[in-house]
């Protein structure tokens, strides 16, 4: 892992993102000495977190209506 002050990473912005992508390095960049942003590389071309339900949920009855009538909302109050 290689430190980089947030000047120099503005101004060679685009070349660190392609040397971390090619390189798999991480890169943190630093503001007067503090670590204040971490660029890591993309490991997997999927990402496990979206759509891995997919397919597998189905939605039966209305989701927009409330599930109890608005006589007893009113009474829970």
């Amino acid at each position: 892992m290689r430190e980089m002050p947030a000047g120099k990473f503005k101004a060679k912005c685009l070349a660190v993102i392609d040397e971390v992508s090619t390189k798999h390095e991480t890169v943190v960049i630093t503001k007067h000495g503090k670590p204040m942003a971490k660029l890591v590389p993309i490991l997997k071309e999927d990402d496990d977190i979206f759509d891995f339900m997919k397919g597998k949920i189905q939605i039966k009855g209305d989701i927009v209506e409330p599930v109890i009538p608005l006589e007893e909302y009113e009474s829970l109050r």
